[in-house]
C-alpha cells in the first residue's frame, strides 16, 4: 500500500469515533447556562434534572417552566431578579448570561 492510501485508510477508520454533528450555538448556550446555574444558584436550588433543592423554599430549576414562561425571564435576570423569600440574594446578569441561563432552563423542560 502506498503511504497516501495508508493515511486515507487511517482517517476513514477514525471517522466513526468523531462526533457526528458539531456543537451548535444552542448547545454552547445551554452549557454556559448550566455553569451559571451551578455557580450562582445551586446553593439553594436543585439545578439538575433530579434531586431536591438544598433550600426547601427554592424550587428546582427543572420545575420553573411550570410556574413561569422561562423565555420571559430575560428582563428580570438582567434588571435584578428577586423573589418573595428573604434568603435569596438579588442577581443581575448581563444579557448574554441571561440568554445562557434561559437556554439551560429551557433544556430542563424536556
Amino acid at each position: 500500500m502506498r503511504p497516501a492510501a495508508i493515511l486515507r485508510a487511517g482517517i476513514l477508520a477514525s471517522l466513526p469515533f468523531l462526533p457526528t454533528t458539531p456543537a451548535t450555538a444552542w448547545d454552547r448556550h445551554v452549557r454556559q447556562g448550566e455553569t451559571i446555574a451551578r455557580t450562582n444558584c445551586a446553593r439553594c436550588h436543585a439545578v439538575g434534572r433530579v434531586g431536591a433543592s438544598p433550600l426547601s423554599a427554592a424550587p428546582p430549576f427543572r420545575e420553573l417552566h411550570r410556574r413561569y414562561p422561562v423565555a420571559d425571564l430575560g428582563e428580570a435576570l438582567t434588571e435584578g431578579i428577586r423573589t418573595g423569600h428573604p434568603s435569596m440574594p438579588e442577581f443581575r446578569f448581563d444579557p448574554d448570561q441571561a440568554e445562557d441561563l434561559i437556554a439551560y432552563l429551557k433544556s430542563l423542560e424536556r
